[in-house]
């Protein structure tokens, strides 16, 4: 998560505290922001291009073994064809 997302969020925060804490709201709005990166950081997210690039990457060996399975096929078939008959 971009850090302008997480300062919009702290903000939001901040800004929905009762009118008492308007005085704070500075440092309010910073703690909200280093509490969200740190929960977001333990999270081990990916960024939507590393789960775009990966799920490219299981699509290709989902047709590479597709591929694969079919040849196997095909030369067992022609195995079986071969082979002798009793």
């Amino acid at each position: 998560m971009d850090t302008s997302t997480l300062e919009e969020l702290a903000k939001r925060l901040s800004a929905s505290l009762p009118a008492e804490f308007k005085a704070l709201r500075q440092d309010v709005e910073t703690n909200f922001k280093a509490v969200l990166q740190s929960g977001l950081a333990k999270l081990d997210l990916v960024t939507r291009r590393e789960f775009e690039v990966q799920a490219g990457v299981l699509k290709r060996t989902r047709e590479k073994l597709e591929a694969l399975e079919a040849k196997l096929a095909q030369f067992e078939a022609e195995a079986a064809s071969r082979a002798p008959r009793n």
